[in-house]
């Protein structure tokens, strides 16, 4: 008798742990490398589950958080264990206008974009890959290694959010990378993109690398600020 409330207790422990104490959400965590203004490359860690999206600067001690369904964003400075959370729409619309004054007001040309197979295939960080080159006016600005070995639909609903608020603003700006991404879509997910249009003519050079996908359940602990963290309220914007 004694065994088996002893083994009836124990069951409902372990099915507390696993069930009440943690809330989990299926998702996808992608480690990459990507390279700053400055040309150096550095580790960045993202974060996919549901409406919610997570990116980690371990370099430079920064993560950012972006909830949809609650409409928040979170920027976390780790130096000084601080965070600021503001409504996500109003960020948006906070970045669309500073973008709008910081840019010339000059007339983007459109570009006929082309996307085509190279024929070349490799295998890059465990990932079946095949090189797509991607041609602006006859011009080749970029070549990405893409994959099909993951089911990116995850990654693709919470991307497809994020573009949707800037395009409102910056239809024409955003209208090429759409069009680049639209078109290399049937080909899977980037896993190396090296650029042509940034060494003047010497050579492609690396600015992402996809280095590991996973498949997890996140913790809600991920979507939030750390524990002990100070909120900093930040100013409202001068009119």
């Amino acid at each position: 008798m004694k065994k088996s409330i002893l083994f009836l207790t124990g069951w409902f422990i372990l099915f507390l742990s696993q069930h009440m104490v943690q809330e989990c959400y299926a998702g996808i965590v992608i480690e990459e490398l990507h390279r700053d203004v400055e040309g150096k490359m550095g580790r960045v860690v993202r974060y996919f589950s549901e409406e919610q999206f997570r990116t980690d600067h371990p370099e430079g001690g920064v993560s950012t958080i972006i909830d949809f369904r609650g409409d928040r964003i979170v920027m976390i400075d780790h130096t000084s264990r601080s965070f600021v959370e503001i409504k996500f729409s109003r960020w948006e619309k906070e970045v669309a206008e500073k973008l709008k004054k910081s840019m010339p007001e000059i007339k983007t040309k459109e570009r006929r974009i082309t996307v085509r197979r190279s024929g070349e295939k490799a295998l890059i960080n465990g990932f079946q890959t095949e090189k797509i080159e991607i041609r602006a006016d006859g011009e080749l600005i970029e070549e990405n290694w893409m994959s099909r070995d993951v089911d990116f639909r995850e990654v693709e609903r919470v991307m497809e959010r994020v573009a949707k608020g800037f395009s409102k603003d910056f239809k024409v700006e955003m209208k090429e990378g759409r069009e680049i991404y639209e078109k290399l879509k049937p080909f899977g997910i980037p896993i190396l993109i090296r650029d042509y249009t940034l060494t003047y003519g010497l050579g492609p050079i690396t600015v992402m690398e996809v280095k590991k996908i996973e498949k997890k359940e996140l913790g809600t602990e991920i979507f939030l600020p750390p524990t002990g963290y100070q909120r900093i309220i930040p100013e409202a914007p001068k009119r």
